[in-house]
């Protein structure tokens, strides 16, 4: 059975910027400084200032599910570790299955399009899809979840070794997880974008004494005020797409449309999510394959958060791929997020428009 000191150590844990210890249950926590909720326990910060090396650490007041930071109340779920599945957003892929039960999104940008690094802990997706390749950039991005589950369907032989090289747990549903993912073809579309698999199956190739994932973003306590200036939402111009999320007061949620038409999920209506976070990032050439871009998500950049029918600017930073992304408001404060699901878009630099309130 598991405890609630347990349940309490999954909600605060995580690899920060200062010094960690771990705990015998394997999960890893930063020594608290502070008493509020301003940083949480797992944020690192740049390499580039000195207090990159010891962000402060936030023990949050009640156990929370370290993607979403919503209550446990599911303890199994909330010591699974997190799963990965990479989707493709083709015209001819969509509408996906999956993304409505994702805890965490990124988009990436592709080749003249965009993918979908989904990320679960929570819910298993049962379908999950199209899944699709995946890129050089997923290993930079996707540390910080600790050693999390990744679901792809292949790429080419430079980015093969490159994940099967990282500290992922590699399940390419095509071959080595074709059996335990329950991988199949649907006939309702053409190949490459009809690859579906069973994220409940996906979850059982977690090792013997995987961990959870640590907290990857600051919350809001219940009644806490949300900070920023009054705006409808965001209008972003992805590669191949152009991205729009609406803030729905009436359900605290921002409605997800591409090329001006609602996104919906296969099977739960259209993409919604409780928070936008924008990451300005650039994109180099990837060392094993020029024609595709490579996000750049360490170092220091741009950053929005649109939470609650408002937009808070600031900038991110990143000294490590096993650390979260820190994310500090222009006036130096530690930016809030509702707690929720969220979807984190890695944009290009002037491809972010805030929309009025």
């Amino acid at each position: 059975m598991i405890t609630l000191a347990a349940l309490a150590l999954v909600a605060c844990g995580g690899s920060g910027g200062g010094s960690t210890a771990t705990t015998a249950a394997g999960v890893t926590t930063t020594p608290s400084t502070v008493a509020d909720t301003t940083t949480p326990a797992t944020e690192p910060a740049s390499t580039s200032s000195a207090a990159a090396t010891s962000a402060p650490t936030t023990i949050p007041a009640e156990p929370v599910m370290p993607l979403t930071g919503l209550p446990i109340t599911d303890p199994a779920a909330a010591q699974r570790v997190a799963l990965v599945v990479k989707i493709d957003n083709h015209p001819d892929a969509r509408p996906q299955s999956g993304l409505n039960q994702a805890d965490i999104v990124f988009e990436e940008n592709v080749e003249q399009l965009t993918r979908f690094a989904a990320v679960f802990q929570t819910n298993a997706p049962d379908p999950v899809g199209p899944i699709r390749s995946g890129r050089t950039q997923d290993v930079e991005l996707l540390g910080s979840l600790n050693k999390p589950i990744f679901a792809w369907s292949g790429g080419n032989p430079g980015v093969t070794k490159a994940i099967n090289s990282s500290d992922f747990v590699v399940a390419n549903v095509q071959t080595n997880a074709r059996q335990e993912s329950q991988s199949y073809r649907s006939r309702d579309r053409a190949a490459p974008h009809n690859l579906y698999a069973q994220g409940s199956g996906l979850f059982t190739m977690a090792p013997e004494g995987a961990t959870p994932p640590p907290l990857q973003f600051s919350y809001r306590k219940e009644g806490q005020a949300s900070a920023g200036d009054s705006s409808g939402g965001v209008d972003l111009k992805m590669d191949g797409v152009n991205v729009s999320w609406k803030f729905d007061a009436g359900s605290g949620k921002y409605r997800r449309f591409q090329s001006g038409k609602a996104h919906n999920d296969a099977a739960l209506g259209q993409v919604d999510a409780s928070n936008v976070v924008v990451l300005v990032v650039d994109y180099v050439p990837s060392p094993v394959d020029t024609k595709s871009p490579e996000a750049q998500t360490t170092g220091t950049g741009e950053a929005y958060v649109f939470s609650d029918g408002k937009v808070v600017h600031g900038t991110w930073t990143r000294n490590d791929r096993l650390n979260p992304f820190t994310l500090t408001a222009d006036d130096g404060t530690t930016m809030l997020l509702t707690p929720g699901r969220t979807w984190v878009e890695l944009a290009r630099a002037d491809s972010t428009t805030p929309l009025g309130g």
